[in-house]
């Protein structure tokens, strides 16, 4: 397990208000469990993340869930750097999803945007002089 997964996991209790804010529309996206495996050989890291609006709460545990998501360290670790996107790595075969898809886009909101990215309107306003 790299240190930067270590690290996003740990993180994921404080980051919650922000990354999972509470509506009355996404209430029903954001109660559930995800799990997620990073498979490398003969070894599975286990990590669960029951999510609700606005709290996660990781445990390094195996069981039920509404979503899973398996992949490799390696792969896990370039998602939680922004070096690559978890669709994409899907539709690349580098992972894969089975369960409630939108525990999986709400879970996303954790990840960092990749290097250098930009909001498309904070540019538009920034080329057209407008502030806000």
């Amino acid at each position: 397990m790299t240190e930067a997964t270590e690290r996003f996991f740990a993180s994921l209790a404080t980051r919650a208000p922000a990354a999972l804010r509470n509506s009355e529309l996404l209430r029903p996206v954001l109660t559930g469990t995800l799990q997620i495996d990073l498979v490398e050989g003969p070894v599975t890291d286990h990590w669960r993340v029951a999510m609700s609006p606005g709290r996660a709460e990781v445990t390094r545990a195996d069981g039920e869930a509404d979503a899973k998501w398996t992949s490799s360290p390696g792969l896990f670790d370039r998602l939680v750097k922004g070096e690559t996107q978890a669709i994409a790595a899907v539709i690349r075969n580098e992972a894969t999803f089975s369960g409630n898809v939108l525990l999986w886009l709400m879970f996303r909101r954790f990840f960092p945007d990749p290097p250098g990215a930009r909001d498309p309107r904070r540019a538009a306003r920034e080329r057209t002089g407008r502030s806000r």
